[in-house]
């Protein structure tokens, strides 16, 4: 399927510690920036029905934070860290460009 490069953010918007989430074609999509690297995930939780960017971000462990039953989730590959989640979120990738943070999206028919 083909893709696109969305526009999230500024680049310099975002901070060390920070997650940006943002909707594109019925997606819902989150950016966090640790240690420097920038992550792109699926923000509702794989277990039940809950905004990962309302969550809590671990910048050392590189983990996000379910705010409703606190499985952790890998931003590096999406994998979850403990229960009641199973199932990963899905990643994508991202890129600095023209000032501008940019996550890449399948492009919707």
């Amino acid at each position: 399927m083909p893709s696109e490069w969305v526009r999230v953010c500024d680049a310099k918007s975002l901070s060390n510690g920070e997650m940006v989430e943002f909707d594109h074609a019925g997606k819902k999509v989150m950016v966090a920036k640790a240690a420097g690297q920038l992550y792109a995930t699926d923000r509702i939780c794989t277990h039940a029905y809950a905004d990962l960017a309302t969550g809590f971000m671990n910048e050392d462990a590189c983990t996000v934070t379910c705010p409703l039953h606190l499985s952790a989730f890998n931003l590096k590959d999406g994998v979850p860290q403990n229960p009641p989640a199973t199932e990963p979120l899905k990643t994508y990738k991202v890129k600095i460009q023209d000032e501008g943070i940019y996550v890449e999206l399948d492009r919707q028919p």
